[in-house]
């Protein structure tokens, strides 16, 4: 390698490192299928434990720090198999106080973090994330929405919108 070509590389390197930044990635979902069992605290249904079963396939490979849920059974359910695929405990975040989310996710820089939540409730916390009003409720029937939120340290956040599962049916 030349002289002049292993300068530039070092320097190169030397820049790329200096303006990288560590960066948080939050995942996040509405829960999968619920039964409607007259309850305020239903399970899933058969298509729900699918779609909870194709979030675990979907990421498998994904280094996960750790998984939250609302304090309702669907939304647990919903990432059951992952947190036991990740060999992970599902904690609990408080729907109703959504800035201490925000607050715990700014406290974890550099990890990843998946939440499992509420038609609501997901697209709200997107928006406290990006510091915007673009995400809205999801329709009750929307099911199959992941978001993937990254952050950096400067506070620049960008998210990714895919599918995951059976499409929803509207």
């Amino acid at each position: 390698m030349t002289r002049n070509l292993w300068i530039a590389l070092s320097f190169t390197m030397l820049i790329s490192g200096a303006f990288a930044q560590e960066q948080t990635t939050v995942i996040l979902l509405r829960h999968a299928e619920k039964a409607y069992d007259g309850t305020k605290d239903p399970a899933l249904t058969e298509e729900g434990s699918k779609r909870a079963q194709e979030l675990a396939r979907v990421l498998t490979d994904v280094d996960i720090d750790a998984i939250y849920t609302t304090p309702f059974k669907r939304t647990r359910l919903t990432v059951a198999p992952l947190a036991g695929l990740k060999g992970l405990e599902i904690k609990e975040y408080n729907p109703w106080k959504l800035e201490e989310t925000t607050d715990l996710i700014r406290n974890s820089a550099g990890k990843t973090l998946v939440f499992s939540g509420h038609s609501n409730t997901t697209p709200a916390l997107i928006n406290l994330l990006t510091d915007s009003d673009q995400w809205k409720q999801l329709d009750e029937k929307d099911y199959d929405n992941l978001y993937i939120v990254t952050l950096t340290e400067s506070g620049v956040a960008r998210v990714l919108q895919l599918a995951f599962g059976e499409k929803s049916v509207f």
